[in-house]
């Protein structure tokens, strides 16, 4: 076993893990942090991500060795102060929320996008979801959301 310290929503935490357990099964069963889901267990389905720094990372395929002394951002540290992020507010105003499975992964890269990117493009947000399934919306509603969430967050 060996204690990994990191920051996790803006509060230090140091866990005891075994090395190449995965960020996801730490976020889940330690710190009970159930927001970024169990999809595929393979990086594939974008369900599971989070922001570690500012990247847009796949938590069951991250080993937790790898965010040591890292900042990393789950789908409960986006509201603040009990109010809704631009982009959360967006997803519900678009109807981009349907099942609700695949939403924290796709707030969380959407959100990783918008850190890199103020005014991202149709093709910018279409190629950053590129890797989260949604099996509910058909993409448009999520993808308005963003964009909306985009100008908002440049006022």
């Amino acid at each position: 076993m060996s204690t990994i310290s990191f920051t996790v929503n803006g509060k230090p935490v140091a866990v005891e893990a075994e090395p190449g357990t995965r960020l996801l099964t730490v976020l889940r069963d330690q710190l009970r942090l159930t927001g970024a889901k169990d999809g595929c267990g393979k990086g594939q389905c974008g369900s599971c991500t989070v922001v570690l720094g500012k990247k847009a990372v796949r938590a069951c395929v991250t080993p937790i060795e790898k965010v040591q002394g890292k900042q990393v951002l789950t789908v409960e540290g986006l509201a603040e102060n009990g109010k809704l992020h631009p982009l959360q507010q967006a997803f519900l105003d678009c109807g981009a929320v349907q099942c609700g499975f695949c939403t924290p992964g796709m707030l969380m890269t959407a959100y990783a996008l918008l850190l890199r990117k103020k005014k991202p493009t149709r093709e910018d947000i279409v190629k950053a979801l590129k890797g989260n399934l949604c099996r509910c919306t058909g993409y448009l509603p999520i993808i308005e959301a963003v964009q909306q969430a985009a100008g908002e967050m440049r006022r």
